[in-house]
């Protein structure tokens, strides 16, 4: 089976960013800002609206393995509608990440998956708390009910 390779001319490039200067009502970014440190290491999206967005760095596919002065130099595409790292050639729709869209499929899978893995104080707790009102129900006593 053949693959098709997807050329986009430079004319296509500059109509669309041409068609994100005129969307006014879509919120855009004005300003990123990095910050690292120990425990931080997320980027805050300054947006048209004045609203403003968190996106943890290591949420973001295409991010992992880059150095954090990679990370750092992201720049603003396409009037506000597309972040871009030059030095990893990665590209991100803001839109998307507005809706917490932060890679493909396969990578907001694997994000969901982790996520119901991890032990933390609060999650120990709420077992605990459920536990005391006897916890879940076994497999059998849910089917024996009919719910």
């Amino acid at each position: 089976m053949a693959k098709h390779k997807i050329v986009t001319t430079d004319t296509e490039i500059d109509r669309a960013i041409e068609r994100a200067r005129l969307l006014p009502r879509e919120p855009r970014v004005t300003a990123v800002e990095y910050r690292k440190g120990p425990g931080l290491d997320l980027f805050i999206l300054k947006m048209s609206d004045g609203h403003r967005h968190v996106v943890p760095r290591e949420d973001l596919q295409g991010l992992q393995s880059a150095t954090k002065e990679q990370v750092a130099r992201v720049e603003i595409i396409g009037y506000g509608t597309g972040l871009h790292w030059p030095a990893l050639n990665l590209d991100h729709y803001v839109p998307s990440l507005l809706r917490r869209v932060y890679g493909n499929k396969m990578w907001m899978a694997e994000i969901g998956r982790s996520g119901g893995s991890v032990k933390s104080a609060a999650k120990k707790k709420a077992a605990r708390v459920n536990g005391l009102k006897g916890g879940r129900p076994r497999q059998q006593e849910v089917a024996a009910t009919g719910d």
